[in-house]
């Protein structure tokens, strides 16, 4: 095993580690929340652009400065819903369960993410050629999966840009 392997295993150890201890609950709404950031404010900044026209005089900034409030403030109100749902979690004594739950969760975080970095850096980088690449074992594994994965990808990312 290479460096490569190692980085590898510490990106899965450490979504794993975080994930037990916030739990599947806080994990997954965590997810929600900020996929519902990006959605909220790529729909409704040009509303709230409107009412900023008489402080912020040049377009682009005042649509970034729109898009930037909605996504905080999405967050800031998820992340006060997600506090209230982990102490609903703890009265319930589910605990072992979520956090058992929160370990799958960032078991399968870490895959997506060590995939999503195989991909792009063969996308950028001529990285197939280095010897490093060639001698991970880790990373010989996973791209036994690169064709499901782009495929994967593909359909999340239409799936999203149909959403917005």
């Amino acid at each position: 095993m290479n460096w490569a392997d190692w980085a590898i295993i510490a990106v899965l150890g450490f979504s794993v580690l975080i994930s037990a201890v916030r739990g599947f609950i806080k994990e997954a709404l965590s997810l929600v929340i900020w996929l519902a950031a990006a959605i909220i404010a790529s729909i409704f900044h040009d509303e709230l652009a409107l009412w900023l026209v008489d402080l912020i005089s040049t377009p682009s900034l005042r649509m970034l400065t729109a898009w930037i409030t909605l996504f905080i403030v999405v967050l800031i109100i998820g992340g006060i819903c997600s506090y209230l749902l982990g102490k609903l979690v703890e009265a319930t004594g589910l605990t072992g369960t979520d956090r058992l739950l929160g370990v799958l969760f960032g078991l399968t975080r870490g895959l997506i993410i060590i995939m999503v970095v195989l991909l792009v850096l063969t996308e950028i980088l001529p990285v197939a050629e280095d010897v490093w690449w060639q001698e991970s074992r880790l990373i010989s594994f996973f791209m036994q999966f690169e064709h499901f994965a782009r495929e994967a990808g593909a359909a999340v990312l239409g799936f999203l840009k149909n959403l917005l």
